[in-house]
């Protein structure tokens, strides 16, 4: 991956488990021991972030050999071998925890969003995440749901414009709201409205936003919308979406099925690095 920031990002990890030292490996290891390690999947899943780990083992020691075995975006099945990591012994075990951490996180959100990808290929929906994201780690998880084959829903507040319920209590209403910001943003910028009922929703499509963002309503009332917006703009479908009704949703019509699970409530995925032996 392409991420200017990423090695300010993992340092950051690295100082927080490390800081003054590991006193356990620098009390145990001679400097000089040499070992190799095998990352080993335990679980099925998808890969993402393993040249974050690689990363990891290069800026603790630049003479570090990674072999990536299996690239992101590709399954993985109980037994696999991901990558193969050579060098000094201290710097495999310094920098375990902390590869494995961006590694079985980012696996887990590409693996989940590839799961509920699949539940509704077969419709015009297409899953998009949210800002729901660990504080210091959204460019990293936002990845991950790419790799998964999701899109991603606006980066933060810069880079899209967002109407949200207490913009509207603010300012007084949608109407308001719209007009005002179509005299300030570029008119690049697209303006979604988030409603949460069918009054707003003629009021947002009445004064001309660009998507709308149908909040916390059920598949009846999504597919109502659906039928009396008749494709003048965008849906998204966001709020209460699972694996147990994505499908459903997906079914309504809606363009856009958003949801903060994504990243907010994912299971690392089981991955291990177990020293072997061996050149």
């Amino acid at each position: 991956m392409d991420y200017l920031g990423l090695d300010e990002t993992i340092k950051r990890a690295l100082e927080e488990d490390i800081a003054h030292g590991d006193i356990t490996t620098e009390n145990l290891i001679a400097p000089e021991q040499k070992a190799r390690g095998v990352f080993l999947a335990k679980a099925p899943g998808i890969v993402a972030g393993i040249e974050v780990s690689k990363r990891v083992f290069t800026l603790l020691d630049p003479e570090t050999e990674f072999d990536i075995l299996k690239k992101d975006g590709e399954e993985i099945e109980p037994g696999d071998i991901i990558a193969v990591v050579r060098g000094r012994a201290r710097t495999l075990l310094t920098g375990e925890r902390t590869a494995l951490n961006f590694l079985q996180r980012m696996s887990g959100i590409a693996s989940q969003t590839r799961r509920l990808v699949d539940m509704i290929k077969y419709s015009k929906a297409q899953l998009v995440d949210t800002r729901k994201t660990t504080p210091g780690l959204r460019v990293l998880e936002k990845y991950a749901v790419r790799v998964g084959g999701a899109r991603n829903h606006r980066f933060g507040l810069y880079d899209g414009v967002m109407i949200k319920d207490n913009h509207i209590q603010a300012v007084g209403s949608i109407t308001q709201a719209i007009a005002d910001l179509r005299q300030k943003v570029p008119h690049t910028v697209k303006i979604e409205v988030e409603v949460d009922n069918f009054e707003q929703l003629h009021e947002a499509l009445q004064a001309g936003a660009d998507i709308i963002l149908l909040d916390n309503m059920d598949v009846y009332e999504l597919a109502q919308a659906v039928e009396a917006v008749g494709g003048q703009v965008l849906l998204e479908a966001s709020g209460g979406i699972n694996a147990g009704n994505i499908a459903e949703v997906a079914r309504t019509g809606v363009d856009f099925i958003s949801m903060g699970a994504l990243t907010h409530s994912v299971h690392s995925l089981d991955i291990s690095l177990d020293f072997v032996a061996g050149d």
